[in-house]
Formats: structure tokens, C-alpha cells, sequence
């Protein structure tokens, strides 16, 4: 899987080669893991070779020191540094927090959902065979892409990794619609932001990184209230589609679309705890400026000989009202000045008479 902007046709950027590595290894250990026992959810014994990107029993267990993770303790399996999968996501993680942010933030663990029980089986399963449908529909291209979730409480944690995502955990007081709002890969900062309020008494956060099909998004504007696609054509949302900062997906497609594949947990500088609003920078018009007679004109080759006569009578009318406007405005000040002159023409004959 790359990581690519909406309409692009080809990776740009170096993240990608190592979104496409994480990719790799990930579905790696899912293939691995479905020929385990679907009871080793039950079981205490040592987790095998398959549940991490690389070998060695030194390189993983399950998370004892993370037991806030109770209900989800089973299925996660704590990566460490010089695994694979564990360099490529805190990498990524702190490098797009920004040179500051990512060098007073510490990444503090990063926990695997293995899928390892049969629940978890079927669920990634049925990720996958909902992932080929989408791109079969697509052309080819689910636009499948990893993304940031941040989850209210350390409990909210447990339930996903059990259960899936549901209804209950769209957020962000509906915004953008009825559905799960995730940022992408590379702007963990927008999770942030939000101020989602499952620091533990230590300072120490947790995001869940997922998989999302997206298949083909559609622009989804603030105060919506949309709950599915907007017709058969669409799979999901965004905010922007040139540079999406929310992926929405419906609350029709969430226990299909979106897989829960990693925890990780960090302790981020102090400001976090208050929301952090980013400014967005003007944004000007690229296109040369021409006057509005050469537009017409250009107009007329592409628009209909009635839209181009209406345009130009809006721009007639629009023209005599900002005369007319100046005329008044004119008038309107030269009899202000000739009344001040009169005004001031009595005072001084008054004060003549009084002499």
C-alpha cells in the first residue's frame, strides 16, 4: 500500500517506500497468524515467531506492564526496538510530529493486534475480502491507507481491539457527519489537536493506527449530516480532497472498512494536554488576473451563447450600479460641502451684524 495524495498516481515522498514496507510485513504476520490455533486467544503461553515482522523471542510479549489494556491484553503483542515494524512506526510517528513536537515527545511502547483468536480472525478476514471488493468496484486501486484514531480512554482502547469499531465511537460532535473520523498516517498532530483525553495520571497518551479502506472519498463539507455515501460512486469521505486532514468513514462501513492494527503509547510535551489550533494559511488565487471583458471572451469559447449573455448582463448591471453608486456618493459630498460653505457663510455675517 502507498501512501499517496488524492489524484496522484504515484508515491512522492520517502514515507511511502516505508508505508509499503509496514504494509508488507503486517500482512506478513496476518497470513502467518491464520494458520495458528484460533484458541491461542485463551492461552498464556508465549506468543510464536509470527507475530512480529522479524524473529526472536527477545523481540516480543504480551503486555504485562500495560495491563490498563485488560480486555485486549490477549490479542496484543508488545513490539521492541529493532523490530522492524516498531522502527518503521515511531519513525514515522516522530517524524511527522515536526523537528520540536517529535523531539520532546517519547515513544514509550508499540503494542500489535495479532487477530490470533477466531473473533479476530474473522474480523481481519473480512477486512481483506471487503478490501478486494472495494477495488474490484475501483478499477482496481481500494485505496487502502493507514490512519491515526484517538481513542477517549485507555478503555475505549480494549473494546476496540476486541470488538471493531462501531457506532459509538463517532466523534468530533458530528462535524463532518454520523461516521468515524481518522487523520492520516502523516498528521498524528490533527489527533492530537482534538484533545482526546486518555492521558493516564503519568502523562502517557495512546493513538491506534489503523488500516482504512477509503476506495473512492468524497468531499464532505462542515455541518453535514450525512451517514452513507452519497450515492453508489463514493465509499467514504473527506475533508479536502486535494490534502485530507480527516478521513470520514460512514457508520454503515466502519466493522468492514477499518481495521485496528497497532497501539502506540508516548508521553508528548505538557501544551498537548489543551487543544492546539494551527492556523490555515490564506490561500490566494494562482490564475493570472485579466479584466472581466477578456473572461467573457475567453468564457464564450466553453459556455453556451445564453450563459455568456447572461455574464454579460450581470456584469452590464453590476457596472451601472457602481456608477450610480459613485454618482450618489459624488453628489451626496458636493452638497455636504456646499452646505458647510453656507453654514459657515451665516455664522460670519452674524458675527458682521453683531459688530
Amino acid at each position: 500500500m502507498e501512501f499517496r495524495k488524492f489524484g496522484s498516481s504515484s508515491p512522492s515522498h520517502s514515507g511511502d517506500s516505508d508505508s509499503s514496507e509496514l504494509q508488507k510485513l503486517t500482512d506478513q504476520s496476518s497470513d502467518e497468524n491464520a494458520v495458528t490455533d484460533s484458541s491461542s486467544c485463551d492461552q498464556d503461553s508465549s506468543v510464536s515467531d509470527c507475530e512480529s515482522g522479524i524473529s526472536g523471542e527477545n523481540h516480543r510479549s504480551r503486555s504485562a506492564e500495560f495491563s490498563s489494556f485488560s480486555g485486549a491484553t490477549a490479542a496484543l503483542v508488545r513490539l521492541f526496538e529493532g523490530d522492524r515494524v516498531h522502527d518503521l512506526i515511531k519513525q514515522r510517528f516522530v517524524s511527522s510530529l515536526g523537528p520540536a513536537i517529535g523531539a520532546a515527545t517519547t515513544v514509550l511502547a508499540i503494542h500489535r493486534n495479532s487477530h490470533s483468536c477466531a473473533v479476530g480472525q474473522a474480523r481481519l478476514h473480512c477486512f481483506q475480502i471487503f478490501s478486494k471488493a472495494i477495488q474490484r468496484k475501483c478499477g482496481g486501486n481500494a485505496n487502502v491507507r493507514y490512519a491515526w484514531f484517538s481513542p477517549s480512554s485507555v478503555d475505549e482502547i480494549s473494546r476496540i481491539v476486541s470488538h471493531g469499531f462501531s457506532d459509538q465511537f463517532g466523534n468530533n460532535n458530528g462535524l463532518y457527519g454520523h461516521g468515524l473520523y481518522l487523520s492520516p498516517d502523516d498528521s498524528p498532530l490533527e489527533c492530537l489537536e482534538e484533545g482526546s483525553g486518555n492521558d493516564q495520571e503519568d502523562g502517557v497518551r495512546h493513538l491506534v493506527l489503523c488500516r482504512v479502506v477509503l476506495g473512492k472519498a468524497e468531499l464532505v463539507r462542515p455541518g453535514s449530516e450525512q451517514y452513507h455515501p452519497s450515492s453508489d460512486e463514493f465509499d467514504s469521505g473527506v475533508d479536502d480532497l486535494s490534502k485530507p486532514r480527516k478521513y470520514i468513514v460512514w457508520s454503515t462501513h466502519m466493522s468492514t472498512c477499518v481495521l485496528p492494527e497497532y497501539v502506540v503509547s508516548f508521553r508528548a510535551p505538557t501544551f498537548f494536554k489543551a487543544p492546539v489550533k494551527i492556523e490555515e494559511p490564506v490561500r490566494r488565487p494562482t490564475s493570472p488576473w485579466m479584466p472581466f471583458p477578456t473572461l467573457i471572451s475567453v468564457l464564450s469559447k466553453f459556455l453556451p451563447p445564453p450563459s455568456v449573455a447572461l455574464i454579460s448582463k450581470y456584469h452590464r448591471d453590476h457596472k451601472v450600479r457602481k456608477e450610480d453608486s459613485t454618482t450618489r456618493t459624488d453628489t451626496t459630498s458636493e452638497a455636504n460641502s456646499r452646505g458647510r460653505a453656507t453654514d459657515f457663510g451665516h455664522q460670519k455675517l452674524q458675527g458682521q451684524g453683531m459688530q
